[in-house]
């Protein structure tokens, strides 16, 4: 490590690889436009690389579509994981993280969804799939399935909701920790097996 003019170490910070730059372009592109404004062109130009860069990573649009939601279903089942060991319990954690921070997962959950909306078949089912797998961890906890039924649709809830912070007619979003704590007791009261 060298130092520079002022005495700190030179950091070395880690490049983000092609591929991913050229995934978080496709993400960003499908978030902002949809699938329509996501080509193999804008792309590329996005990412900061050519056509023929874009088309060494990913051989197709399809190729691209395909690693994108590999990207989600592995972020998704790490959150899965992290939902089904949580300390204060699996329904606390899905309420709490169901706010949309804009996170890695957020992002790729998004653009998935807008190629959903396209009638993307296996975007479809990705999104259905991670759903059940939420659910199902969501049931084990509850023990019950009409229960964990409306305990997802009360994260989907806060997670729509708070998708459209900052939009006019935006509904207010539980955010603080008070309020989200007396969310959480409420459902509390729903479990079967408190």
């Amino acid at each position: 490590m060298n130092s520079d003019p002022v005495g700190y170490p030179e950091v070395m910070i880690p490049a983000v690889s092609t591929r991913n730059r050229l995934l978080d372009a496709f993400e960003e592109l499908l978030i902002d436009g949809g699938e329509r404004s996501a080509t193999l062109g804008a792309v590329a130009a996005a990412a900061g690389v050519s056509k023929g860069g874009l088309l060494y990573h990913f051989a197709s649009k399809e190729a691209l579509v395909e690693a994108q939601l590999a990207r989600l279903i592995d972020e998704a089942a790490t959150d899965t994981e992290n939902i089904r060991t949580a300390p204060a319990g699996a329904v606390d954690h899905l309420i709490r993280t169901s706010v949309n921070i804009g996170s890695p997962l957020d992002r790729s959950f998004i653009a998935t969804t807008r190629l959903a909306q396209g009638r993307h078949d296996q975007a479809i089912a990705v999104l259905e799939s991670i759903r059940a797998k939420w659910l199902a961890v969501i049931e084990d906890s509850v023990g019950d399935h009409d229960t964990a039924q409306a305990i997802m649709l009360v994260s989907d809830g806060l997670y729509g909701n708070s998708s459209l912070a900052g939009m006019p007619s935006a509904p207010a979003v539980v955010a603080d920790a008070e309020s989200m704590d007396r969310l959480i007791a409420v459902l509390s009261r729903l479990n079967t097996r408190s």
